[in-house]
């Protein structure tokens, strides 16, 4: 069963068990990566026919993002592994606030539906608490597109008088989201637009190709600039979600951290980037099978390493999380210095519970220039290892999406049993986990709220 129809079951699964301390080995598929499919689901209101979305994850954020659009009058329907998506009976521009959640995707249809209606309402937003995510230089270019946005204390209103002129944008920050809404009011606009200081990551490249299919005219430069020609309407098209490169590299974490053989298929290893080299530099090997299967394996007792995030091609914030776990296991002194998000250690308490060893400080500990530097934020973890981890029907709880997975890293290679809380937040960006998991050695099990209150009296 997927995540997505789990979604609306009266009795969610609440935990998952795991019985860890041995290498983990075999084969497993990546989804579909949930930063483009939302995001290609928004897209597809733009253009007058329907569009067809192939290889989309079932997850919850896709779940939630349907939902949304199915409530305004888009039309979504299942064709094996495609989704169709018809949005000529949208109707309504007042997007209500899904019953199974909210995630960041209101901000986004408030740009892309405003080529369509001159008055658009979005609910407050949702997702993982990891720190301040502003939603300020979303609403700066919409009114810099000529549009004009009232916050109220249920959502954000946008108004335009007329089409949306063409505006030149230099984003404060490489923002993915904000870079996305950019491009939406962008290309039914009228005239030339420019976006400086552009987000380039790789899904954000997907997206210009897909909207590039539908018929906008987009250019791309060095020096994270991009070019719109606006035009009159777009079409639907088709388009393949690519393999999410965040849950790749996750499963090759596991692989390293757990001294273990894993293969990873549907993913291009070009979409990894620099996660390779710190793969390498730690220790991991890897071995590339064909275009779109990696073989991931721990070549070296593991090292430890400095790590900084930084946007794209830069290491993904979204990689430290389970990153630190391999790290855990390293020799020596290990650093992240976390430069995208303020907030986003909180899962490291639960790690020092099945005995890591690992401390938060405020100062940089790294070269990158740092928004957060003297801001008494505790964005840098050092890591001490290696330290065996140990679980004896531990319970620890998910904080937020990313840290989810990262929680099974560290039950897989602790010694004992773990139980994981939170598992709808997990799989809100992960598909299929258990039996996915199951396939390889790893004994997992997913957990309802009678299995857990039996599993207590044992």
């Amino acid at each position: 069963m997927s995540a997505a129809t789990e979604h609306s079951e009266t009795r969610p699964p609440i935990a998952y068990r795991i019985r860890g301390g041995e290498p983990v080995i075999g084969q497993i598929r990546a989804l579909g990566a949930k930063n483009f499919a939302t995001k290609a689901m928004v897209a597809a209101l733009l253009g007058d026919t329907p569009t067809q979305l192939l290889n989309y994850p079932a997850i919850g954020d896709v779940a939630i993002t349907r939902e949304m659009l199915t409530a305004i009058g888009v039309v979504l329907t299942d064709e094996e592994d495609a989704l169709l998506i018809d949005p000529a009976g949208l109707g309504s521009a007042c997007v209500p606030i899904p019953d199974s959640g909210s995630n960041r995707i209101p901000i986004l249809l408030l740009g892309a539906l405003l080529h369509r209606f001159e008055e658009v309402s979005v609910p407050v937003l949702g997702g993982c608490r990891i720190g301040e995510r502003p939603v300020d230089f979303h609403l700066t270019a919409i009114e810099q597109f000529g549009g004009e946005v009232i916050t109220t204390a249920e959502g954000y209103i946008a108004r335009r008088r007329g089409r949306l002129r063409g505006a030149q944008i230099k984003l404060p920050y490489p923002s993915v989201g904000a870079t996305e809404t950019c491009l939406f009011l962008s290309v039914l606009a009228e005239g030339r637009s420019v976006i400086a200081n552009a987000a380039i990551e790789p899904e954000i490249i997907e997206l210009i190709t897909m909207l590039r299919a539908m018929g906008a005219v987009i250019f791309t430069s060095a020096g994270r600039e991009i070019r719109v020609e606006g035009v009159r309407r777009l079409a639907g098209t088709r388009m393949k979600i690519l393999g999410d490169r965040i849950e790749a590299a996750s499963w090759a974490c596991l692989a390293g951290a757990s001294n273990g053989d894993i293969t990873v298929s549907g993913i291009n290893p070009n979409n990894l980037g620099n996660f390779l080299g710190y793969f390498q530099q730690v220790g991991g090997g890897f071995e590339l099978i064909d275009s779109d299967t990696v073989r991931f394996f721990r070549r070296t007792p593991l090292t430890p390493t400095v790590v900084e995030t930084d946007v794209y091609p830069g290491f993904s914030t979204d990689w430290q999380q389970p990153f630190a776990i391999m790290l855990t296991q390293a020799h020596g002194i290990s650093i992240i210095h976390e430069t995208v998000y303020e907030n986003r250690f909180g899962y490291l308490k639960a790690l020092n519970i099945l005995g890591a060893n690992t401390q938060l400080t405020t100062h940089c500990l790294g070269g990158l220039l740092c928004r957060y530097r003297d801001a008494n934020h505790e964005h840098s973890a050092i890591i001490v290892g290696p330290t065996p981890l140990h679980a004896e029907e531990t319970a620890i709880t998910i904080p937020d999406l990313r840290a989810g997975l990262a929680y099974i890293i560290a039950a897989a290679i602790a010694r004992g049993t773990s139980l994981i809380f939170g598992v709808p937040m997990l799989e809100r960006g992960y598909g299929d986990v258990v039996p996915r998991l199951s396939r390889m050695n790893l004994q997992i099990e997913r957990l309802l709220a009678a299995d857990v209150t039996a599993s207590s009296r044992r």
